[in-house]
């Protein structure tokens, strides 16, 4: 009816295959402002070292504190973090900042350590890079592939050990 106040429904996230860094880096902006908007309990990343990911964008870190609230988790894994710290440096105080709901831990840079997936994991709706050197790969919201990314994520996450402290203490 005219004059009805109608809500603006959000645009679904992106499903089906993706190529190339800018498709990539969309997605993820695509999932920041989801989590935002929907209020996810549980997001992980997931990456060897998260250098071409868009972390250190404004709009990002505004995304990442209108999510950021009590009960909420955030888990990163990656092989290492040396380059998050250096190239990302909007997300670093921000990660300070939020702590207590965001859990880190690293593989190592060894050569035999795990293979780090690169995919953001949420409870309804995931992102894979299978092809990381391309940013190829696929999102989704299927159960079954969804499922499978989190079980390689968590063998990832056993072998790993805890990283990317919010502070160091000095003596």
């Amino acid at each position: 009816m005219p004059g009805d106040i109608v809500e603006e429904a959000f645009p679904p996230l992106p499903e089906g295959r993706f190529e190339g860094p800018q498709a990539f880096g969309e997605i993820v902006r695509q999932a920041l402002s989801a989590a935002a908007r929907q209020g996810w309990k549980e997001i992980v990343f997931s990456d060897p070292d998260f250098a071409d990911w868009p972390l250190g964008e404004r709009a990002g870190i505004e995304a990442l504190q209108a999510w950021a609230a009590s009960g909420r988790r955030l888990v990163l894994l990656a092989r290492r973090f040396d380059l998050i710290e250096r190239g990302h440096a909007r997300f670093v105080p921000w990660r300070r900042m939020w702590d207590h709901i965001i859990e880190c831990r690293a593989t190592g840079k060894a050569a035999g350590s795990a293979d780090v997936p690169s995919a953001i994991w949420t409870p309804t709706w995931f992102v894979h890079r299978i092809d990381p050197e391309r940013s190829g790969g696929v999102s989704s919201t299927d159960a079954r592939a969804r499922r499978a990314l989190r079980e390689a994520i968590d063998e990832s996450w056993r072998l790993a050990r805890p990283a990317f402290p919010a502070s160091t203490l000095g003596l």
